[in-house]
């Protein structure tokens, strides 16, 4: 039996207001669209998505992800068509737990736009259940569990997360526990820079390159030829061990945060490593490139840019 505790998730906006409303932490579920609506004090935080209509998607994910002033923090692209936004790895949808290489099987790149010949390899994570859904008046609990399967539909692992949510008027916090369980055989997750846990941001929190990127034209639809256009993009990386911007992809630290804008609002994103996950501190796999953040949790040396750490 494999059991593995993975690291806390929290999520902050730093943004000022004069009166909290009342209302507490909502969770609602809703069957019929095969998602889980998060609210606080009325206002939409995040909701827990596991559509298995929509093809691109191959786990259940938690999207959108809302600070406290109701901006979105998450990508949109490839659920929501939003102009200015980076069309690259559509498998990165907001915040989500997979991993690149489980026996052989590749769980982290599966969308719709996987090539047939790789699909062979690709694995898929499937909702099963909804145990606990608790509203409160200073947090919010949801509990699900869920199965990793391969294309033959080989049930490799059983997953079961436990979100508790919770938020003030300057902020929102996310904490996840998941246990994963291997069932009728062994199960290795191997050296591999894709996972575990990770949130794909909205362009704005981007680390600006000022190279050629394909966007989404006024209409959410994809430019024919990639552009440089940096306009509004200001994010900046900060790890615990003090490292900035590009330099933290693939070094070792206790957090990793991202702070930028959006919408004149100063907002920082943070993940937390918890001291009892496996390999902490972890390598951090937070990409300047992509706007994407996540701890890797067993690659021991991650390739960055020729060079290894």
């Amino acid at each position: 039996m494999l059991r593995l505790l993975v690291l806390v998730f929290a999520g902050f906006a730093a943004l000022a207001f004069a009166v909290r409303p009342t209302g507490g932490v909502q969770v609602v579920v809703l069957d019929d669209q095969q998602r889980v609506d998060v609210s606080i004090d009325g206002a939409l935080f995040t909701a827990y998505v596991y559509h298995d209509s929509i093809a691109t998607l191959k786990k259940p994910v938690l999207y959108p992800i809302r600070t406290a002033g109701g901006q979105d923090i998450t990508r949109g692209y490839p659920f929501e068509a939003r102009a200015g936004e980076r069309v690259d790895h559509p498998h990165h949808i907001g915040h989500w737990l997979n991993y690149g290489d489980v026996n052989g099987y590749d769980f982290w790149n599966n969308s719709d736009a996987v090539p047939e010949e790789r699909r062979p390899r690709m694995g898929v994570i499937r909702h099963r259940a909804i145990v606990e859904a608790g509203s409160g008046d200073e947090r919010g609990v949801l509990e699900v569990e869920a199965d990793w399967l391969t294309p033959t539909e080989t049930r490799l692992l059983h997953e079961r997360t436990r979100f508790v949510f919770s938020g003030d008027e300057h902020s929102r916090l996310i904490d996840r526990v998941t246990t994963l369980t291997a069932l009728d055989q062994r199960v290795a997750f191997t050296d591999n820079k894709e996972g575990m846990v990770a949130i794909r941001v909205t362009r704005a929190l981007e680390h600006p390159e000022g190279k050629p990127v394909l966007l989404t034209d006024t209409a959410g639809r994809p430019r024919p030829e990639p552009i440089v256009d940096d306009a509004g993009v200001a994010g900046e990386y900060l790890s615990s061990e003090g490292i900035r911007g590009v330099d933290v992809w693939g070094t070792r630290g206790d957090w990793m945060m991202l702070s930028g804008t959006l919408a004149g609002e100063p907002v920082t994103v943070a993940m937390i490593d918890h001291p009892r996950n496996p390999g902490y501190p972890t390598y951090w796999h937070a990409r300047a490139a992509t706007g994407c953040l996540p701890p890797t949790r067993w690659a021991r040396r991650p390739s960055v840019e020729g060079k290894t750490s």
